[in-house]
């Protein structure tokens, strides 16, 4: 994080409670965890399928990236499926 010195828990701090508490502040009714997995779900988050509006310039770098793309959707459902059968909520 570039601090000076260490801050516990500043990565949480700054990632989720600070806009959490702003979110409900303003009355916000949603507010984004972020991509990854099941460590969100820990902090009451529970899988979401994210996107990226990334260009690449480089047209062969740019199809390699699609193909690995398209190859991990089915991965990537799966993996949020599984997520969500283990959800700490109630039905």
């Amino acid at each position: 994080w570039g601090a000076l010195e260490h801050v516990p828990c500043l990565h949480f701090e700054t990632a989720y409670y600070q806009p959490l508490e702003f979110c409900i502040a303003n009355q916000i009714a949603s507010f984004e965890g972020g991509a990854q997995g099941e460590h969100k779900m820990a902090r009451g988050f529970l899988p979401q399928k994210t996107w990226s509006a990334h260009w690449l310039a480089q047209p062969s770098f740019a199809n390699a990236v699609q193909d690995f793309l398209e190859r991990e959707a089915g991965g990537i459902e799966h993996y949020i499926d599984e997520l969500n059968e283990r959800t700490p909520f109630r039905a």
